[in-house]
């Protein structure tokens, strides 16, 4: 959607210059997932050489001699700090930000230390798995992921990661949540797409819906006599193409996923009442459509 709205927005045609925006953006979520999560691994890093610079001082404080090393030692961030596969995919991806700008990992580190979160985690030096993973994920979810110095730099780094920090973030939480003391493998890198036909998908949508722009804008011009086409707003227009090109040009896809899959995306990105047109718009269509036998769908339930 976004891409077929820059599209429209910049007057281009160039598919091929256009696709390739697409998929060098969902390339570099990936980019992002990765720099969040080893953003929680050199935080640990940056306190570890901390303590230990400290420790070393010829005037060093009894707590600096003897300190509380019950963060550093957190299961958790050392699984992360030993993951073959996050390790493998950062060397891949060549992720090195932080060590391009530590004072932002400084920063953080600063922000989770003032945290109750790390006051209360920290007040003995015993380490429980349990313990350790509730804290990581709520230190991810509550101090890191919502501080608004990181956020100015990854808008700054990458604009198109504005909408995926969210989804990005809703994911490491996830998967702090669960994660089990199995070892080096114990953490998984998610693929970027489920298979390969979940990438064609995404490639064919696009296409479908570019070429066929005019064919697809007819099919929802009629149902709107109280709209002419100045009216309806742009991002609504290539909701409603986007959620037509799949009604009618694949046929796999149920009809009800299309609806709740386009409802939620104007509710996110559009008007407060888009959401009501378009599903006013979308539900005529289906009818019109299973009259005429245009909606042409293979498989069981997919109506």
């Amino acid at each position: 959607m976004q891409s077929i709205y820059a599209m429209h927005q910049n007057d281009s045609d160039n598919l091929e210059k256009e696709e390739k925006f697409l998929f060098n953006s969902i390339e570099n979520i990936r980019d992002l997932y990765l720099i969040m999560l080893s953003a929680l691994v050199e935080i640990r890093n940056s306190e570890e050489k901390f303590i230990e610079k400290s420790s070393q001082k010829h005037l060093a404080t009894p707590e600096e001699r003897n300190p509380n090393k019950k963060f550093i030692n957190n299961q958790v961030l050392h699984l992360l700090s030993e993951s073959n596969a996050l390790s493998i995919a950062m060397e891949d991806c060549k992720i090195t930000n932080w060590q391009n700008n530590d004072d932002y990992i400084l920063l953080l580190l600063e922000e989770v230390k003032k945290s109750e979160l790390y006051q209360k985690y920290m007040h003995n030096k015993v380490n429980n798995f349990e313990e350790d993973r509730e804290f990581i994920a709520d230190l991810f979810t509550e101090v890191i992921a919502p501080n608004d110095k990181l956020y100015e730099y990854l808008e700054d780094h990458k604009l198109t990661w504005i909408d995926d920090i969210p989804v990005v973030n809703t994911l490491i939480n996830k998967q702090l949540r669960v994660i089990s003391p199995q070892g080096k493998d114990a953490f998984y890198v998610p693929k970027l797409y489920k298979d390969s036909d979940d990438k064609d998908f995404v490639r064919d949508l696009f296409r479908k819906t570019v070429l066929n722009d005019v064919e697809l804008a007819k099919e929802f011009i009629d149902k709107t006599p109280n709209w002419d086409t100045e009216r309806i707003a742009e991002l609504d227009a290539i909701i409603l193409k986007m959620a037509i090109c799949e009604f009618l040009k694949f046929p796999s896809i149920p009809v009800k996923v299309t609806i709740n899959e386009y409802l939620e995306i104007a509710k996110e990105y559009s008007t407060p009442k888009s959401s009501i047109f378009i599903n006013g718009i979308l539900d005529n269509l289906v009818k019109d459509y299973q009259a005429s036998n245009k909606l042409i769908k293979t498989g069981r339930g997919l109506m």
